[in-house]
């Protein structure tokens, strides 16, 4: 199977395929029992997660892959910067080298990270959310200790957190792509779901990103968290800035070019599908693992291929533009904007005085 029909297919397989099929049905069982078992030990069992000091909100997901949650992060974060609170983001590292201790990414003022240490995601957050401090580990309530105590920190954004049951939240908001949807609705291996789909009864809410929704994932979601409201956030291009620097053209000024499509994303299909919004003609690709490490092999030759490349953030910052030689690549730069996005705040805030933990006297 390709990815595409892994995530998607629910057809019964035929002839030979179902053998290894019944197998990875097989394995998502044992994975979803096992997820639920995780969560229930911490939640209702004699699991105690840890209560930092400050405030957790969290965005997740229950879907492998990109989801649009830390471009969500960045977004919370900053604004909660901006209307006067002491906030920080937390984050595993994903692909990172720096192992099992608390590295700080950025200050608030300065980036102080790499990608190589840290992993692309919380150099991308560095970035998206200035002024706002950075703190990478896979113990994330080492993370939030060393958050509080280095940066006075009220509220921590934590990124991916939904099934970090180790530390303890305020806020569990699960985020899902729109055009991904729930994929075939099964666990893994069988499916794209980290856990059951009736796991959605710990969200606080729901954040539709790139939406809308399939349907039928819109009414499953519904069905396992009634009540629990939604949130819309888009991403829309906004321009396209070279490698080698911040000047750039709006994005709309690909309309009618012929380019080539560089990345290493959870999917690949949404920057493509963007591209051709946006009129582009896509006649090249190339295309890596999510969290992929470049090399200059990567990018060899690219000017060969097609007249004008384009990637995306993530990708940019472990691209040398020394590597492209005389390739035109461009970075395409996508904005974050959540519908009614001061009332989201507002909700924010206010389901945040209502949990009475933590010692944030600015939101108590």
């Amino acid at each position: 199977m390709t990815p595409g029909s892994w995530f998607h297919e629910t057809r019964a397989p035929a002839g030979w395929r179902r053998v290894p099929m019944a197998i990875l049905r097989l394995l998502s069982w044992f994975y979803a029992i096992g997820a639920a078992i995780h969560r229930a030990w911490y939640v209702r069992g004699p699991g105690r997660p840890t209560r930092l000091p400050c405030k957790v909100v969290s965005v997740g997901n229950l879907v492998v892959g990109g989801s649009g949650k830390t471009p969500t992060v960045a977004w919370i974060a900053a604004n909660l910067r901006r209307r006067g609170h002491r906030v920080a983001i937390a984050s595993r590292g994903y692909g990172g080298r720096a192992g099992d201790g608390v590295h700080v990414v950025s200050d608030g003022r300065h980036v102080l990270g790499r990608f190589e240490d840290s992993g692309d995601e919380p150099m991308w957050l560095a970035a998206r959310a200035p002024g706002v401090p950075v703190v990478v580990g896979r113990r994330r309530d080492r993370v939030g200790y060393h958050a509080v105590a280095a940066f006075d920190t009220h509220i921590l954004v934590l990124d991916d957190g939904f099934q970090h049951h180790r530390l303890a939240r305020d806020l569990d908001l699960v985020a899902f792509h729109g055009g991904a949807g729930l994929g075939n609705g099964a666990v893994l291996p069988r499916g794209p779901l980290r856990e059951r789909v009736r796991a959605l009864r710990a969200a606080d809410a729901i954040l539709v990103v790139d939406g809308p929704l399939p349907e039928s994932d819109a009414a499953a979601l519904a069905e396992a968290a009634p009540g629990v409201p939604w949130f819309s956030v888009e991403r829309p291009p906004t321009r396209i800035r070279v490698l080698s620097g911040s000047s750039g053209a709006p994005a709309h000024e690909l309309a009618g070019r012929r380019v080539g499509m560089l990345t290493g994303i959870a999917r690949p299909a949404a920057l493509r599908s963007t591209l051709a919004a946006l009129g582009a003609d896509v006649v090249a690709e190339r295309t890596f693992p999510d969290h992929h490490v470049y090399t200059a092999s990567d990018v060899a030759g690219l000017a060969g291929e097609a007249p004008l490349w384009v990637t995306t953030e993530k990708d940019a910052g472990k691209i040398p533009p020394a590597w492209v030689g005389e390739a035109d690549v461009r970075v395409l730069v996508l904005g974050t904007e959540v519908d009614e996005g001061e009332a989201f705040l507002d909700w924010i805030e206010a389901r945040l005085r209502a949990r009475p933990q933590g010692r944030d006297a600015s939101i108590a």
